[in-house]
């Protein structure tokens, strides 16, 4: 009859495994002599080299154990998930909110970096591909609310978007840097920081029944007021009656 042997079995060989953090399990054995052949060793001392096998193969276990946890938390995550999320958290950061509580008239705001952001625009160098002039008028409950100037434009720097005002007269400073680029009205009111809705403006709200009206050379607009496109020899009225 042979001599029993205990051994312990090395981690499998996989890439992952460096990343754990651990002692090295070395492939080891004990040889346990039967009785017959070895009268020297005792009962007592069979129990103990059979309690020391029995420790290893528990601390082998545990070993692997923590092995596959970390190749589960470690291994199995996407990095393109992690690359995402980060970005997620980059672009929440030039959000802005939109005013819809104070009442006329709206000074442009001092925030501008963030609120240029917000719109999808950018400060710099103004473009040289197109240069025009919207002319904004609002009016509320029959009375002109001015349209203030430097919307748009940092108050630090000086630098400008494409899209800014100067004037205090309604006209809308447009220097895209792409010829035929999409900019909005959206984006002037982004950067104002004034909420502009079918039934709101600012603070202020459309009695039941009414709604915000706005035309463009006369044409009424119909639809989201914010979607409506910039172009040149624009007259645009945004009025609540």
């Amino acid at each position: 009859m042979g001599n029993p042997r205990v051994d312990l079995e090395r981690m499998p060989d996989d890439p992952c495994a460096q990343l754990i953090p651990g002692p090295v399990v070395r492939e080891r054995s004990v040889d346990i002599a039967h009785t017959s052949r070895a009268p020297s060793i005792d009962r007592q001392n069979m129990f103990h080299m059979r309690s020391r096998g029995s420790v290893r193969r528990v601390a082998a276990t545990s070993i692997l154990g923590v092995a596959l946890v970390g190749l589960l938390l470690g291994c199995g995550s996407d990095p393109a998930d992690l690359e995402g999320s980060s970005q997620s958290g980059q672009a929440s950061k030039g959000s802005a909110e939109l005013d819809g509580t104070s009442m006329p008239p709206w000074r442009a705001p001092t925030d501008v970096p963030a609120r240029v952001a917000s719109a999808g625009l950018d400060l710099g160098p103004m473009g040289m591909a197109e240069h025009y002039h919207p002319q904004l008028e609002i009016i509320i409950n029959g009375e002109q609310v001015p349209v203030p100037g430097n919307i748009g434009v940092d108050p630090s720097s000086g630098a400008m978007s494409a899209v800014h005002t100067h004037e205090t007269d309604g006209t809308i400073h447009i220097e895209a840097g792409v010829a035929g680029e999409l900019l909005t009205l959206g984006q002037l009111f982004t950067q104002w920081g004034v909420k502009l809705t079918t039934t709101q403006i600012g603070g202020v709200k459309a009695n039941p029944g009414d709604k915000v009206t706005v035309t463009s050379n006369g044409s009424p607009v119909a639809g989201d007021p914010m979607a409506l496109r910039l172009e040149p020899k624009q007259k645009i009225v945004v009025q609540m009656p």
